[in-house]
């Protein structure tokens, strides 16, 4: 009798075996779980960063005040920069035209003392939050990039709304209108509550959203056209971090996807709460 092969479809294969063949543990990386909310599923940290290494943008939220969130961001820098990845970190926490203090905060020709100064004028959180990221950047090598607009202009648009902005401010802009509709409303009011907008025009408020989020992917751009052999984790507030913020806008601009990861936040982001539509991973503890 002659045999038939019998061709079984390489995503069948997959699915029936896949779970047979773990992604390897990355040395350096903690068994730390996270919940992939595309499925619901659990996975461990050495096994989500094989996801995060198919793209070039990787996106982790924080309340800026909480120490745990710094400490999950770093590491997340540290288990991409462990798999051999060059690795960047793009921060909301300096403006663009600071990137020459962080050029040589990273090449190691720049004291602490000096700069936190140049810290501090950027932002104003404590500097231990944010300072083993910091080191750790300096200790490996790893380019920070300054992704932030100049302060004047955001309190400018919050207060007065994007039409007020003059040709002198624009040119420094990247190409957005800062069209606010009732999706993104919604989307500002469940990410930042009354935070920063208390005594703001609200639609000012969020065409003030839209173009910190829309800066910040801009200059994620341009940094990746400048070296496309990096990829870029940006650290930035929730309300920037999740899918509606930063991430739509990098798609707009450029096509780029990314990977959204955050921590987990009872009532706003947790188990009960979050799903894709807001980030790809939950961070739980």
């Amino acid at each position: 009798m002659k045999r038939t092969a019998i061709l079984v479809p390489a995503i069948v294969l997959i699915v029936l075996f896949g779970g047979l063949f773990p992604c390897p543990p990355v040395s350096g990386v903690s068994d730390q779980m996270l919940l992939r909310l595309s499925d619901r599923r659990e996975v461990r940290l050495h096994e989500a960063v094989y996801d995060w290494k198919s793209v070039k943008v990787v996106l982790v939220g924080e309340l800026h005040n909480d120490k745990r969130h710094h400490e999950i961001q770093l590491e997340v820098i540290r288990a991409l920069h462990n798999t051999g990845l060059q690795v960047a970190v793009g921060m909301e926490m300096f403006r663009r035209e600071s990137q020459g203090v962080l050029d040589e905060w990273v090449r190691g020709t720049l004291s602490e003392a000096a700069f936190q100064r140049a810290y501090y004028d950027n932002w104003n959180n404590p500097w231990p939050l944010y300072a083993d990221i910091f080191h750790y950047a300096r200790e490996k090598k790893i380019p920070i990039v300054g992704l932030n607009v100049s302060r004047e202009i955001t309190r400018q648009v919050a207060e007065k709304g994007f039409a007020s902005l003059g040709e002198k401010h624009k040119k420094d802009l990247p190409p957005v209108s800062c069209a606010v509709d009732e999706s993104y409303r919604k989307f500002i009011r469940r990410a930042m509550g009354i935070h920063g907008h208390h005594g703001m025009n609200f639609n000012n408020f969020c065409e003030a959203q839209i173009l910190w989020d829309a800066a910040m992917a801009w200059h994620t751009i341009q940094y990746l056209k400048a070296h496309p052999q990096r990829t870029v984790v940006i650290l930035a507030g929730n309300g920037h971090a999740w899918k509606p913020g930063i991430p739509k806008q990098l798609e707009a601009l450029s096509g780029y996807s990314c990977r959204v990861i955050l921590p987990q936040m009872a009532g706003k982001t947790d188990r009960d709460s979050a799903t894709d539509q807001d980030a790809d991973y939950l961070w739980i503890e």
